[in-house]
């Protein structure tokens, strides 16, 4: 039986519901999600201990971190349409060998520079994960359970993360932490490969360019890649500062600081499932992604307000994590759906990956900029403007979203 918002999967050409979903393969997929958001996490843990070894500024610490949004900006279409024309279940096995590498000789890095080589690598692994997973899940979840199962996988970065900052407290060498991550890696690949049926790749469906000129002329991929930016234009401003705040500002210490941000980070993970759950119950995805844009905004006011007190800073950020939740599970399950065929969604899922680290690069950079010169205010009044900003878009839009 077919539902409202049913979309015809890679193998699914009629659009008929599966059978039954393969959980197995979802779960496998959404682990890997889970281990390739480790390395983003395990940087940020590692930034003082980095900084400490080999002697190096704030600045260039970031790049650690930076890489990896400034490779999904470049590579997000490039890295789609390669596995339309591959298949996507070679391309999350490539993902996962790739960080498995990556965190290996990141390991062994004498100094700074080839470290930075081998997050390149780990970097490259990581795209090919998130643009890679999604295909997966869409062929491998029936209609009924899409919603529900994208709203797991849009859980993956948070999950990822919080584990990442919980292991980095727990076990002080870095590059011991590098090691079990490429452990980790090599497991998933294995487990992939078991669980993980092949999928057709793109090999009949006929030229790239012509898929890449498909997708950008129709308005929803790109409206969900900037919806997309937008989200994390904020997301990733609180994720940056909120522990500076924290000790700076509202006086915690380090430690605190920490546990606390990995308690605010983890809230999106309820956040996520919730979608997934409203969606599957029928609530229109532009209701959702508006809801969580101008929740956002609302609650970054408070955040960000100079003098307000702790326990007001960290309840508006927990808020601000929770209904931050709703868009990411809900744009990743409408990608699939703005393909103007098929064989085209991870094309689509590129250039929507492309918007998301738009926002994780510019986000911080710029709101920390502004900050240095105008004082937290700032920061309260610029994730506000693009929380509303978003959500009007959201709403001009409705019409784009199937309900």
């Amino acid at each position: 039986m077919k539902t409202a918002d049913a979309a015809p999967g890679p193998d699914d050409p009629a659009g008929d519901e599966l059978p039954k979903t393969a959980w197995f393969a979802i779960a496998a997929s959404v682990a890997a999600g889970v281990v390739a958001a480790l390395q983003v996490g395990k940087a940020s843990a590692a930034l003082a201990a980095l900084r400490a070894e080999f002697g190096i500024g704030l600045g260039a610490a970031g790049w650690i971190v930076g890489i990896f949004a400034l490779l999904g900006v470049v590579g997000g279409v490039p890295a789609g349409l390669a596995v339309s024309r591959y298949g996507d279940r070679r391309f999350l096995l490539l993902g996962l060998v790739a960080l498995a590498l990556g965190s290996a000789a990141g390991a062994a890095a004498p100094n700074f520079t080839l470290l930075l080589v081998t997050r390149v690598l780990e970097g490259a692994g990581f795209l090919f994960v998130l643009v890679a997973a999604p295909a997966v899940l869409e062929r491998s979840a029936s209609a009924r359970d899409r919603p529900l199962v994208f709203g797991i996988w849009g859980a993956f970065m948070p999950t990822g993360i919080v584990i990442a900052l919980l292991a980095g407290l727990a076990i002080a060498p870095w590059r011991v932490v590098w090691l079990v991550n490429a452990g980790v890696a090599v497991v998933l690949a294995i487990v992939v490969r078991l669980a993980v049926e092949p999928g057709a790749d793109g090999r009949a469906t006929g030229n790239l360019m012509h898929s890449l000129r498909a997708v950008v002329r129709l308005p929803k991929p790109l409206l969900l890649a900037g919806l997309f930016a937008l989200y994390n234009i904020q997301y990733f401003a609180l994720v940056a500062f909120l522990p500076t705040l924290l000790v700076e500002r509202i006086g915690l210490g380090p430690a605190a600081a920490a546990l606390t941000t990995s308690a605010v980070v983890g809230v999106n993970i309820a956040g996520n499932l919730s979608a997934g759950v409203l969606r599957r119950r029928g609530i229109a995805p532009w209701r959702l992604i508006a809801t969580a844009l101008s929740l956002m905004g609302v609650t970054g006011l408070g955040i960000f307000t100079p003098f307000a007190p702790v326990s007001l800073v960290i309840g508006l950020a927990m808020l601000f994590s929770l209904t931050a939740g709703l868009l990411p599970a809900t744009v990743l399950g409408e990608a699939p759906k703005a393909a103007p065929e098929p064989h085209m969604a991870p094309v689509v899922m590129g250039l929507v990956i492309q918007g998301n680290n738009l926002g994780q690069l510019l986000g911080p950079a710029t709101i920390g900029a502004l900050v240095d010169r105008l004082g937290w205010s700032a920061a309260a009044l610029a994730v506000a403007a693009a929380g509303l900003a978003g959500a009007a878009l959201a709403v001009a839009a409705r019409g784009l979203f199937r309900q």
